[in-house]
């Protein structure tokens, strides 16, 4: 049925809150069974969240993440004395049903307020070449791209196998 067919039709607005992941929310950060895979990887992201390395921000829906962007949060000294002046968004993602209203925007602004508040003076953010919405996204926002990522990655899974990643990325940047 579309909405054209639809006897009626409704709008609703829906409560929203951003704030950083709590333990109780790793297992729902698997949406379903979409992300099991990456089980120890948010376990990894949350430890390090704890030891203030990372940040992990949830968009929370009566008590789901039903949005997630995580930051990597460089040590405040570079190995040479100088600061750190960059931080890396990643993971961004919005669970199907609430993508196309915002969530994602709200989420990238929301990590570079708290890189600003922190003393970044750049966020950057990786996108693979075949996601041509999320690039359209991350310009319509200031990024420019920067650099080429070959995207080779491994991790490993919930069943304690090694996963390889091959997802070539553009590297994009924006000064805060």
């Amino acid at each position: 049925m579309t909405t054209r067919e639809a006897i009626s039709t409704v709008t609703l607005e829906l409560d929203i809150a951003i704030r950083p992941a709590r333990r109780d929310d790793l297992p729902r950060l698997e949406w379903f069974g979409l992300y099991t895979h990456y089980r120890r990887l948010f376990l990894r992201s949350f430890e390090e969240q704890l030891r203030g390395q990372r940040l992990m921000l949830v968009a929370d829906h009566n008590n789901y993440p039903i949005g997630q962007i995580f930051i990597h949060l460089p040590d405040a000294q570079s190995s040479f004395g100088r600061p750190r002046r960059r931080g890396y968004l990643y993971a961004l993602r919005v669970l199907d049903p609430f993508q196309g209203h915002g969530l994602g925007t709200h989420l990238i602004l929301a990590a570079e307020s708290i890189l600003r508040e922190r003393g970044y003076r750049w966020a950057v953010i990786a996108v693979a070449k075949d996601n041509a919405g999320a690039r359209r996204l991350y310009e319509r926002l200031g990024y420019a791209v920067f650099a080429e990522d070959p995207g080779q990655w491994h991790y490993t899974d919930h069943l304690g196998n090694v996963r390889h990643v091959n997802e070539p990325s553009w590297m994009l940047q924006k000064s805060l």
